[in-house]
């Protein structure tokens, strides 16, 4: 008989078993809480943030005063000779010791330059917003691929199950036969066949377990934790009916990958801008104190010191530099309509996308309850079989065809379900609302 507890979409727990030992359940929440604080393609995009953060500033965009304070101070030793109409003014001397002192604080803001300040501090902000989006997207990935990767798992783990429950059918199988040959009732043939179909089975199941153990370690892998650590996934593939099309399709504008491309563009008008006002003239205010002191051990002048404020305006009109700026300000209009032709195409693909994984959804959930229906009658056509096969009602090879039909119709089963399973993640990314 096939233990109904052992079934292809039975409930499978997560255990995590770390390296101290102790032992700590972990769900899907918990896995993807795990990856999302260990991964490191998150934390780039955190530190991205971080740095759009800190450019968004007006002095990066060069709109604040810039305050610098100069200082020289020269010692040296001199010979002067100095001769003048009048001869009793000469003067000649050797080591004569000279000291040069000046100081300055300079200040100095750009009051006009075509609102390139302007449209420099408004490319910032949306550069910040921009590494927002994908950092946002960067999370939708990785939990994306998290959920993918689990319930791929249980995928296999379940099929590894309905393998289990056939073996069990096959020990059954082979007592039935040495219990009848102890009583001359079944011959060496059946004997052997028996012991070769259930060997095959454990070879199979071996198989299986590898690719356990092999998506285990990819898990692992995206959760970046230690590659030794023993996981025992329990689970259940539970597929949400409710998606509608049209919902996905109107939420598709808040994706964040959408969103940053719709970014781009932006950043790509205001660089043209930036560069436009490079054509402007410029208008600058500098304003500072000067101090200045050169006093000498010799000579004519034994002191000459002199300080006080200054203000000025400075201005500076582009007349001709070979065209750059018209010829950048061109490009800078390419580059706009590349923008948006890397949007429209990444909008197109994703809509494709959407209608492919809404195919695949649809197809499987039609196909789900079928799938759940031929399972069970596949587990009672087994059980059938093998009280016949006790009773010498049926022959061995009708209890291996339906062996074979029940792991047929398990793994069936919970393929469809992860089909449907996987094209609802993918839908439920692209349109931002994945939930987990």
């Amino acid at each position: 008989m096939i233990n109904p507890s052992k079934t292809i979409l039975l409930l499978i727990s997560v255990i995590f078993i770390s390296a101290t030992g102790l032992t700590q359940r972990l769900g899907l929440q918990d896995a993807v809480s795990i990856a999302l604080k260990n991964s490191l393609n998150i934390r780039l995009g955190k530190n991205y943030v971080e740095i759009a953060s800190i450019n968004n500033h007006y002095g990066i965009a060069g709109g604040l005063p810039v305050v610098t304070a100069t200082g020289n101070d020269n010692e040296q030793t001199i010979n002067i000779r100095q001769q003048y109409s009048n001869p009793a003014n000469n003067k000649n001397a050797s080591n004569v010791s000279s000291n040069n002192f000046s100081a300055g604080l300079a200040a100095g803001v750009l009051l006009s330059n075509g609102q390139r300040v302007v449209n420099t501090k408004k490319r910032l902000g949306i550069v910040e917003d921009q590494s927002k989006e994908q950092l946002d997207s960067r999370i939708q990935l990785v939990v994306a691929g998290v959920m993918l990767k689990y319930y791929d798992i249980l995928r296999q783990q379940s099929y590894a199950f309905t393998l289990e429950n056939s073996i069990d059918v096959s020990k059954q199988k082979l007592d039935i036969v040495k219990t009848q040959q102890s009583v001359g009732l079944a011959n060496d043939a059946d004997l052997f066949q028996a012991e070769v179909d259930l060997n095959t089975q454990i070879q199979t199941l071996g198989s299986q377990q590898l690719v356990v153990d092999q998506d285990k370690m990819d898990l692992l892998t995206l959760l970046n934790l230690p590659a030794d650590s023993v996981v025992i996934i329990a689970d259940t593939i539970l597929v949400d009916k409710n998606i509608r099309l049209d919902t996905i399709l109107n939420n598709l504008p808040s994706n964040p990958d959408l969103i940053a491309a719709d970014r781009q563009v932006d950043i790509n008008r205001f660089i043209e801008k930036e560069i436009a006002a490079e054509r402007y003239p410029s208008l600058n205010l500098n304003a500072g104190y000067n101090f200045s002191r050169n006093q000498n051990a010799a000579g004519f002048t034994l002191l000459n010191q002199n300080y006080g404020p200054y203000a000025s305006l400075g201005l500076f009109i582009p007349i001709f530099n070979g065209g750059i700026y018209r010829r950048q300000q061109q490009i800078a209009g390419i580059n706009i309509k590349n923008a948006q032709m890397q949007k429209d195409t990444l909008l197109l693909n994703y809509r494709a996308n959407i209608f492919k994984n809404w195919q695949a959804y649809l197809s499987s959930l039609q196909l789900l309850e079928k799938a759940q229906e031929n399972y069970v009658l596949s587990q009672k056509l087994l059980d059938l079989v093998l009280k016949r096969f006790k009773l010498r009602q049926a022959t061995i090879v009708e209890v291996k065809n339906a062996q074979q039909s029940f792991e047929n119709s398990g793994y069936i089963l919970i393929n469809i379900s992860y089909a449907a399973k996987a094209a609802e993640i993918q839908l439920k990314r692209y349109a931002n609302k994945l939930e987990y």
